[in-house]
């Protein structure tokens, strides 16, 4: 006969028992960025030591202070969140209306056109590159600063991913609106778009991730210093024979460290949201 004290041994734990499993597996996860902080704190004669020391004996802040004397990493880091705000803003207004419109308007070509954009996807990203460099250079937006804002205003995958969430709305709520006499872009503005937090919460967390640590189309598009991103001053950092490890640290500290700060502020609202979605299915 169940007497019920393990149920009630579960209940009066502070944690769930899920953060046994999960918390090992976090502290894998930690600690390349906690190499990565301690290394640059490191002076140059114990980041060459070898063999080498996971805990630094002395600590040093000569890595920031080069950086920051030496380089535009401020510049690099408002040029990054330029793009990053432009990124996010675009695909929240054009994937959203793409989306919406190959989810609810009926018009001719409307599934070949969605396949044909869904179609791109499964295109390397290198095999465009060489069209897309001669496109924008007769553009003049060669090492120009728009060169990293153009590609991300949409894409695919953002147009792909606010399609299916709206294809899973009622289309009862529109219809009511429209009887109501809303316009399309009324509802579409004052109905579908609230409801829509989730989708548009997670397609933000991709493109601010995707934008802020692209480097591969910036190294070939921009070589101006004054257009430099923050990944792509970077890797002047690293030299053929030699790199300054330290330098390089601190710059990967300063690149990182916003994302981990906006997910520390952010993250219970997103966890709300997704979580609000959930529960209404």
């Amino acid at each position: 006969m169940s007497t019920g004290l393990p149920t009630a041994r579960r209940r009066r734990l502070p944690f769930s028992p899920w953060h046994l499993l999960l918390l090992p597996i976090s502290l894998l996860f930690l600690v390349p960025f906690i190499e990565m902080f301690t290394t640059s704190l490191e002076p140059a004669s114990e980041i060459n030591k070898f063999p080498p020391s996971f805990i630094p004996t002395h600590f040093t802040l000569s890595g920031y202070e080069r950086l920051f004397a030496e380089s535009d990493v401020l510049h690099w880091l408002l040029n990054t969140v330029i793009v990053s705000a432009s990124a996010i803003v675009s695909h929240l207004v054009l994937c959203s209306l793409a989306g919406y419109g190959f989810a609810r308007l009926r018009f001719p070509g409307r599934t070949f056109g969605f396949l044909a954009v869904l179609a791109t996807i499964m295109i390397p990203s290198q095999l465009l590159m060489i069209p897309t460099y001669v496109m924008f250079a007769r553009l003049h937006l060669v090492d120009h600063l728009g060169a990293a804002i153009v590609p991300w205003l949409a894409s695919a995958f953002g147009i792909f991913l606010m399609r299916q969430f709206f294809l899973s709305l009622p289309a009862e709520l529109e219809e009511a609106g429209m009887i109501d006499g809303c316009s399309r872009l009324q509802v579409f503005f004052r109905i579908v778009l609230p409801l829509a937090r989730p989708a548009l919460a997670t397609l933000a967390v991709f493109t601010l991730l995707g934008s802020w640590n692209d480097l591969v189309w910036p190294l070939i598009a921009i070589n101006n210093e004054d257009a430099f991103t923050l990944q792509l001053g970077l890797t002047n950092f690293q030299g053929v024979r030699r790199t300054d490890w330290s330098l390089l640290m601190a710059g990967n500290v300063v690149a990182t460290l916003p994302l981990i700060l906006l997910f520390l502020v952010a993250q219970k609202q997103f966890v709300a949201t997704m979580a609000s979605a959930g529960l209404k299915g």
